[in-house]
């Protein structure tokens, strides 16, 4: 249970949802997709939704500023559009000015939205210019007065952060001081803003940082993120930490887009190339309909639904060369009959990163014996 507030009903209903999604009398967590850059639009959670999605869902991680700005809010409306027949996301938000979230958290209200993310977190070198993201550990002040403009909007209000600045340490003076600001779900990518990604997340800290929430905000969810690729991962996670609330997994789904599932199963390249045709018919509506969108990002994805086969490689290369939607649907219409051809044998099976990887060291295990053998 979240601190009680009506405005915190969005996220006792995601607690509740987990438990009946998992079918079980133990304590489950909610899982939710990472907001990500030019990644979670309306386009990409429904197609994730199709392949199993997450609990909850965010959106790309929005400029508050330019919430509220006359000239450039139009430039963000594709960033927080939610089409009608998706899941509710959150809306995370970052910016450095509490008057701007404040403005940009009751205009989220009146589009519909529930709940509202502050950004703490991003290390992202323009963002921290700009006083904002994962710049607010070291203004800490302006952090809580961030987080009380936030709540005069009415919205669930979460922060999305990481351990610390510089150093993973900090944690240990900086989580408190957002504790302490009773947010409904605090997320804690757990990494320091200096380690970016390149260091493993710092799984060693999770019981600190859950004795410090039980001893300051027991009614605050901890969601964990960093390094966690799958839901079987993640319900790991909180086997050997049980008092985690919530997963978050981020780049995990650029490696599987099935990572979401309750039951994991084999998929068939097919059922992967049904997900890229998706999005490709969702990508032509959005940007027909809601906002223009950009096809060049689109390319980003193609690596997401073909791997782990017979030439596909080359089939990416073949999408990487296109500049529109149809074009790509003509290459599909061209290829994919060879390319089930060449892998009838192995059942058109789509297989994740991990096995793809495994797959190809077998394979390069057996031709380097075999070389061996020939020229012995």
């Amino acid at each position: 249970m979240t601190v009680e507030s009506p405005q915190n009903f969005f996220w006792d209903d995601v607690v509740k949802q987990a438990q009946l999604v998992n079918k079980q009398t133990e304590k489950q967590p909610f899982f939710s997709m990472a907001p990500m850059e030019a990644v979670t639009d309306t386009v990409f959670r429904r197609v994730i939704a199709q392949a199993g999605g997450p609990d909850v869902y965010y959106t790309e991680f929005t400029n508050a500023s330019s919430m509220v700005h006359p000239q450039a809010k139009f430039s963000v409306q594709g960033r927080l559009a939610v089409a009608e027949d998706e899941k509710q996301p959150v809306a995370q938000i970052w910016g450095s000015r509490p008057e701007e979230i404040a403005g940009a958290a009751k205009i989220l209200a009146t589009m519909g939205y529930q709940a509202v993310d502050i950004n703490m977190g991003c290390p992202d070198t323009t963002v921290i210019k700009n006083g904002a993201g994962s710049d607010l550990i070291r203004h800490q002040e302006l952090a809580k007065e961030i987080i009380s403009a936030a709540k005069k909007s009415g919205l669930a209000v979460s922060v999305k952060t990481r351990l610390g600045f510089y150093q993973a340490e900090e944690f240990r003076d900086w989580l408190p001081i957002i504790l302490r600001q009773q947010v409904a779900v605090l997320t804690i990518h757990l990494r320091s803003r200096k380690e970016m990604s390149k260091a493993p997340a710092h799984e060693e800290y999770i019981d600190e940082i859950l004795a410090m929430r039980d001893a300051i905000a027991p009614q605050t969810l901890i969601q964990i993120n960093g390094d966690i690729k799958t839901r079987q991962a993640g319900i790991q996670l909180v086997k050997d930490h049980p008092g985690i609330d919530g997963i978050m997994i981020g780049r995990g789904i650029f490696e599987n887009p099935y990572a979401f599932e309750v039951k994991p199963q084999q998929h068939t390249l097919e059922e992967s190339i049904a997900l890229l045709k998706l999005q490709l018919d969702l990508f032509d509506d959005v940007n027909a309909n809601i906002a223009p969108k950009h096809f060049e990002a689109l390319k980003r994805y193609f690596k997401i639904y073909l791997r782990g086969f017979a030439h596909a490689s080359a089939l990416r290369q073949l999408l990487m060369e296109t500049h529109a939607t149809e074009e790509v649907r003509d290459i599909l219409d061209r290829e994919l009959a060879k390319v089930y051809a060449e892998v009838a044998a192995d059942e058109h099976i789509y297989r994740d990163n991990g096995v793809a990887s495994a797959d190809v060291a077998v394979a390069n295990q057996l031709k380097l014996a075999q070389e061996t053998k020939k020229y012995n």
